[in-house]
């Protein structure tokens, strides 16, 4: 199973144009995926810069025919007359899609800084493998606190989920909002986390839970022990990040899937966005 995340900045490339033809092209190139998470995705946000405002969950998921999406939309605010903006993520599965859920993320008040609303897509997915659960997610950069809180809230969901597929749900054969639907244990979690792989922040949501919730592991560890993560944000934007490129985009594991990592790998060649695609590959 390949999965590629990737923060695509609306579809804003290092060139200053807005093209999310070219995003999805980029990810084609870069592996034959069954699984294509995205964040910072927008509808009817003018302002953003070379966004014309349209509804971009809609142009994606035109353009990724054959592939089950589900929208996770972290802030909904009114836009032009009859119009809505709204700016989130979006998951793309080619496999069979069980159990769909939209978590709010915690949102600390926090006074004097910048800061909105963040979401978590979270979904378990029939795989090759057996159940998967896979979440996607954009967490808070302008502030720890809320960070810290997002992270806390990720430990606690995975924690709840794990106990639920040990746990079977009373429920009925009918398809009524009672049917038991799996929700899976082993998991995967993956995104722009704003942190980088020395953070105290990132030692925290990888950090043991209880004695039966397996652990989230570092995929890119995993798959290279001992080297240090290839970096994910500025290696072509240099007018937003003039510095030297760093990681801010990780994919997690929970620890009865390690086994199962074949591959972590980088596409350092686009400049479609700001961040670069990752790809994880389980075997």
């Amino acid at each position: 199973m390949k999965l590629i995340t990737w923060n695509i900045q609306w579809g804003r490339g290092a060139d200053g144009i807005v093209d999310l033809r070219r995003v999805v092209a980029h990810a084609r190139r870069f592996a034959d995926f069954d699984v294509l998470c995205l964040q910072e995705v927008s509808s009817g946000h003018h302002q953003l810069p070379g966004c014309d405002g349209s509804d971009q969950f809609d142009q994606l998921a035109a353009l990724l025919p054959g592939f089950e999406p589900a929208t996770g939309v972290a802030t909904d605010v009114p836009g032009t007359p009859g119009k809505r903006r709204r700016f989130g993520n979006m998951l793309f599965s080619r496999l069979p899609v069980l159990q769909v859920f939209r978590h709010s993320l915690p949102w600390p008040v926090e006074a004097g800084v910048m800061s909105m609303q963040r979401v978590a897509i979270e979904v378990t997915l029939d795989t090759p493998l057996g159940l998967l659960r896979v979440t996607t997610t954009h967490l808070a950069y302008y502030s720890a606190c809320q960070r810290a809180a997002q992270i806390d809230r990720l430990r606690e969901l995975h924690r709840e989920a794990s106990a639920h597929a040990r746990v079977a749900r009373p429920g009925m054969a009918s398809d009524g909002p009672f049917e038991s639907v799996p929700r899976a244990g082993p998991a995967v979690l993956v995104g722009d986390f704003n942190c980088g792989p020395d953070d105290p922040q990132l030692a925290r949501l990888l950090a043991p839970i209880d004695p039966a919730t397996p652990a989230y592991c570092d995929a890119w560890n995993v798959a290279h022990p001992g080297e240090p993560h290839e970096p994910t944000v500025g290696l072509h934007d240099k007018a937003q990040w003039p510095g030297p490129p760093f990681t801010f985009d990780f994919a997690c594991v929970s620890a009865d899937v390690v086994q199962r990592v074949r591959d972590v790998r980088v596409d350092a060649s686009t400049n479609a966005s700001d961040h670069q695609p990752m790809l994880l590959e389980l075997a």
